[in-house]
């Protein structure tokens, strides 16, 4: 048996941390991407017509599908609760899925106690359309805050316009959204609500987001769209 002391071991450790770094740096320097993304799965980006039958109808499965992909790509597991139907995808009724769409499933929904959990699914660069929460009997103004498991998000609050914000609100839209306050959010960081209730929106990143959201108890009852044609 090899007796080695304490400031050895340490002195061994280092030399493998260093040697380990050494190696990642190469692989960096032989290619164009970085060394987390070798291996990476790809999963396909589809267009807004691949999530719609043949007579105009949203193809929810089709959707489901494209989610669970983007799912794979980022490793995140796909437990039995997302296999079901409490996993849901939605379209707000605008027949515009890949831009404006969103897919979510509520972990819990206590009013009791009054508290929410809720995981959002996004596709590349997909909105949620832009919405409020209002007092209702079983609760007040719903409070929220958002934080990025995987990919990244902009989230949209109302207050003063970011530059070049109109760039980011889908042409059909512009006549109704008026939150306007852009924030990028990267993943282990949080956005939230100044004021609960207010009106506000998300747009995913490049590759897509996977979101957690944190908010007191949800009653749709009190759910507002700024664009009255949405269906949800």
């Amino acid at each position: 048996m090899i007796d080695m002391n304490r400031r050895e071991m340490l002195g061994l450790t280092a030399g493998a941390v260093i040697a380990g770094s050494s190696l990642i740096q190469g692989c960096n320097s032989s290619s164009k991407g970085s060394f987390m993304s070798i291996g990476k799965p790809k999963y396909q980006k589809y267009t807004n017509g691949d999530f719609y039958k043949t007579d105009g109808t949203f193809d929810t499965e089709f959707a489901k599908k494209a989610y669970y992909e983007m799912m794979e790509y980022f490793n995140y597991p796909i437990v039995d609760r997302l296999k079901g139907e409490e996993f849901w995808a939605v379209d707000f009724g605008l027949g515009r899925f890949a831009e404006v769409g969103m897919a979510g499933i509520f972990w819990v929904n206590n009013q009791r106690d009054n508290y929410f959990g809720h995981e959002i699914f996004l596709l590349p660069d997909q909105r949620i359309p832009e919405h409020g929460h209002d007092k209702t009997d079983l609760c007040g103004p719903k409070m929220e805050a958002w934080q990025p498991r995987h990919g990244m998000i902009y989230t949209y609050a109302e207050g003063t316009p970011s530059p070049g914000v109109e760039v980011d609100i889908p042409e059909a839209e512009k006549k109704y959204w008026i939150a306007k306050t852009r924030t990028k959010v990267m993943p282990g960081e949080l956005s939230h609500l100044e004021v609960a209730g207010t009106m506000h929106w998300m747009r995913g990143g490049p590759e897509g987001a996977i979101v957690t959201e944190y908010a007191t108890y949800h009653d749709g009852n009190g759910l507002k769209f700024s664009n009255p044609n949405v269906a949800f």
